[in-house]
């Protein structure tokens, strides 16, 4: 698990930052990169998840109007595993149309 606090220089709700990280994470550019959970989980939820971050909507808080926590669950060894490959075959793309 992650946390991060976060000093914003514009203000947002919290249900705002959950919009968007909840459209970020099933866009086509996080797709498979990141997640996003309102359930009540732990962290041997993620034991073998292969996403990079999982954002976690219900464990976050806003402080005030200009200071917010985020909460994130990921998996390092499956999820950094994934974006190796993820390189590697990017590599082998851009390679192969050179």
């Amino acid at each position: 698990m992650a946390m991060k606090p976060m000093t914003k220089k514009r203000k947002a709700t919290y249900d705002a930052i959950k919009q968007t990280m909840k459209a970020a994470s099933e866009s086509p550019e996080f797709h498979g990169i990141l997640g996003y959970t309102e359930d009540q989980v732990v962290s041997t939820d993620f034991v073998g998840c292969t996403l990079s971050s999982i954002f976690d909507a219900g464990a976050g808080i806003s402080l005030n109007a200009n200071f917010v926590k985020l909460v994130a669950w990921y998996d390092n060894e499956a999820g950094y595993s994934h974006r190796v490959v993820d390189l590697i075959n990017y590599m082998h793309v851009k390679d192969s149309s050179a």
